[in-house]
Protein backbone atom coordinates (compact mmCIF):
# COMPACT_ATOMS: atom_id res chain seq x y z
CA UNK A 1 0.00 0.00 0.00
CA UNK A 2 1.37 3.39 -0.97
CA UNK A 3 0.98 5.67 2.05
CA UNK A 4 2.07 9.29 1.90
CA UNK A 5 2.43 11.59 4.88
CA UNK A 6 3.18 15.28 5.31
CA UNK A 7 2.17 17.96 7.78
CA UNK A 8 2.55 21.72 7.96
CA UNK A 9 1.69 24.40 10.49
CA UNK A 10 0.31 27.91 9.92
CA UNK A 11 0.04 30.60 12.60
CA UNK A 12 -3.17 32.61 12.27
CA UNK A 13 -2.67 36.36 12.31
CA UNK A 14 -4.19 37.97 15.41
CA UNK A 15 -5.90 41.27 14.62
CA UNK A 16 -4.93 44.30 16.72
CA UNK A 17 -8.35 44.55 18.36
CA UNK A 18 -8.12 40.94 19.59
CA UNK A 19 -4.65 41.53 21.03
CA UNK A 20 -5.95 44.66 22.77
CA UNK A 21 -8.95 42.73 24.12
CA UNK A 22 -6.67 39.99 25.46
CA UNK A 23 -4.54 42.44 27.44
CA UNK A 24 -7.57 44.45 28.59
CA UNK A 25 -9.35 41.41 30.02
CA UNK A 26 -6.20 40.21 31.82
CA UNK A 27 -5.70 43.70 33.26
CA UNK A 28 -9.33 43.93 34.43
CA UNK A 29 -9.10 40.49 36.05
CA UNK A 30 -5.93 41.43 37.93
CA UNK A 31 -7.32 44.78 39.10
CA UNK A 32 -10.62 43.35 40.34
CA UNK A 33 -8.94 40.42 42.12
CA UNK A 34 -6.48 42.77 43.83
CA UNK A 35 -9.33 45.15 44.67
CA UNK A 36 -11.32 42.30 46.18
CA UNK A 37 -8.35 41.21 48.28
CA UNK A 38 -7.52 44.74 49.48
CA UNK A 39 -11.13 45.59 50.32
CA UNK A 40 -11.83 42.08 51.66
CA UNK A 41 -14.99 41.98 49.57
CA UNK A 42 -16.03 38.51 48.44
CA UNK A 43 -18.31 39.78 45.64
CA UNK A 44 -15.53 41.83 43.98
CA UNK A 45 -13.15 38.89 44.34
CA UNK A 46 -15.71 36.57 42.73
CA UNK A 47 -16.23 39.01 39.84
CA UNK A 48 -12.43 39.13 39.38
CA UNK A 49 -12.23 35.34 39.24
CA UNK A 50 -15.05 35.24 36.67
CA UNK A 51 -13.27 37.86 34.56
CA UNK A 52 -10.11 35.72 34.90
CA UNK A 53 -11.96 32.69 33.56
CA UNK A 54 -13.18 34.84 30.67
CA UNK A 55 -9.58 35.98 30.09
CA UNK A 56 -8.51 32.33 29.81
CA UNK A 57 -11.00 31.72 27.01
CA UNK A 58 -10.09 34.98 25.25
CA UNK A 59 -6.40 34.05 25.32
CA UNK A 60 -7.10 30.53 24.05
CA UNK A 61 -9.12 31.86 21.11
CA UNK A 62 -6.75 34.63 20.04
CA UNK A 63 -3.57 32.55 19.74
CA UNK A 64 -4.43 29.93 17.10
CA UNK A 65 -2.37 27.76 14.77
CA UNK A 66 -3.66 25.42 12.10
CA UNK A 67 -2.01 22.11 11.28
CA UNK A 68 -2.65 20.44 7.94
CA UNK A 69 -1.97 16.74 7.79
CA UNK A 70 -2.06 14.67 4.63
CA UNK A 71 -2.17 10.92 5.14
CA UNK A 72 -3.27 8.39 2.56
CA UNK A 73 -5.74 10.46 0.49
CA UNK A 74 -7.11 12.45 3.43
CA UNK A 75 -6.42 16.02 4.45
CA UNK A 76 -7.14 16.73 8.09
CA UNK A 77 -7.10 20.16 9.68
CA UNK A 78 -6.39 20.61 13.38
CA UNK A 79 -6.75 23.82 15.36
CA UNK A 80 -4.13 24.35 18.06
CA UNK A 81 -5.14 26.93 20.64
CA UNK A 82 -2.40 28.73 22.58
CA UNK A 83 -0.01 25.83 21.88
CA UNK A 84 -1.82 23.87 24.58
CA UNK A 85 -5.07 22.43 23.26
CA UNK A 86 -5.60 20.59 19.97
CA UNK A 87 -8.96 20.18 18.29
CA UNK A 88 -9.71 18.28 15.08
CA UNK A 89 -11.60 20.72 12.88
CA UNK A 90 -12.24 18.69 9.74
CA UNK A 91 -11.17 15.74 7.61
CA UNK A 92 -11.39 16.00 3.82
CA UNK A 93 -11.08 13.13 1.36
CA UNK A 94 -9.06 13.93 -1.76
CA UNK A 95 -11.52 11.91 -3.84
CA UNK A 96 -14.37 14.33 -2.97
CA UNK A 97 -12.19 17.39 -3.58
CA UNK A 98 -13.14 19.16 -6.82
CA UNK A 99 -10.17 21.49 -7.29
CA UNK A 100 -7.13 22.77 -5.40
CA UNK A 101 -5.58 25.95 -6.80
CA UNK A 102 -3.93 29.18 -5.65
CA UNK A 103 -6.44 31.70 -4.36
CA UNK A 104 -5.92 34.07 -7.32
CA UNK A 105 -5.77 31.32 -9.97
CA UNK A 106 -7.69 31.56 -13.21
CA UNK A 107 -8.66 27.90 -12.71
CA UNK A 108 -11.08 29.07 -10.01
CA UNK A 109 -13.00 31.39 -12.37
CA UNK A 110 -15.70 28.77 -12.92
CA UNK A 111 -16.25 28.53 -9.15
CA UNK A 112 -16.58 32.25 -8.33
CA UNK A 113 -20.38 32.38 -8.39
CA UNK A 114 -20.88 29.12 -6.52
CA UNK A 115 -22.70 29.29 -3.21
CA UNK A 116 -20.54 27.44 -0.71
CA UNK A 117 -19.81 27.59 2.98
CA UNK A 118 -16.37 29.17 3.45
CA UNK A 119 -13.86 27.82 5.97
CA UNK A 120 -10.64 29.83 6.33
CA UNK A 121 -7.82 27.81 7.86
CA UNK A 122 -5.05 30.11 6.64
CA UNK A 123 -3.08 32.85 8.36
CA UNK A 124 -5.71 35.32 7.21
CA UNK A 125 -3.10 37.64 5.68
CA UNK A 126 -2.56 38.26 1.99
CA UNK A 127 1.23 38.09 1.67
CA UNK A 128 3.24 38.88 -1.44
CA UNK A 129 3.34 36.46 -3.16
CA UNK A 130 0.08 35.04 -1.86
CA UNK A 131 0.66 31.41 -0.83
CA UNK A 132 -2.94 30.61 0.09
CA UNK A 133 -4.79 27.88 -1.77
CA UNK A 134 -8.51 27.22 -2.17
CA UNK A 135 -10.20 23.91 -2.60
CA UNK A 136 -13.83 23.15 -3.17
CA UNK A 137 -15.06 20.08 -1.37
CA UNK A 138 -18.10 17.99 -2.24
CA UNK A 139 -19.84 20.91 -3.95
CA UNK A 140 -20.77 22.47 -0.60
CA UNK A 141 -17.63 23.88 1.01
CA UNK A 142 -14.89 26.31 0.04
CA UNK A 143 -11.76 25.77 2.14
CA UNK A 144 -8.89 28.26 2.26
CA UNK A 145 -5.55 26.84 3.40
CA UNK A 146 -1.91 27.94 3.30
CA UNK A 147 0.10 24.76 2.61
CA UNK A 148 3.77 24.34 1.81
CA UNK A 149 4.99 23.50 -1.68
CA UNK A 150 5.77 19.93 -0.60
CA UNK A 151 2.22 19.51 0.68
CA UNK A 152 0.77 20.66 -2.65
CA UNK A 153 3.15 18.41 -4.62
CA UNK A 154 2.13 15.39 -2.58
CA UNK A 155 -1.58 16.03 -3.13
CA UNK A 156 -0.87 16.65 -6.82
CA UNK A 157 0.82 13.24 -7.07
CA UNK A 158 -2.40 11.63 -5.84
CA UNK A 159 -4.89 13.78 -7.81
CA UNK A 160 -3.04 15.42 -10.73
CA UNK A 161 -6.17 16.57 -12.56
CA UNK A 162 -7.58 18.34 -9.51
CA UNK A 163 -4.49 20.24 -8.31
CA UNK A 164 -3.12 23.34 -10.02
CA UNK A 165 -0.06 25.32 -9.03
CA UNK A 166 -0.19 27.99 -11.77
Amino acid sequence: MNESYIECMVQRHTPAWQAFLKYLVVFLAAVTILGGLVLSDFIILLVGVLIGVGAYFVIMNTDIEYEYLYLDKEISVDKIMHQAKRKRVAVYSVEKMEILAPIKSYHLDGYKNREAKVHDYSSGVENQPDKRYVFFYDGKEKIIIEPTEDFVKLVKNVAPRKVFTD
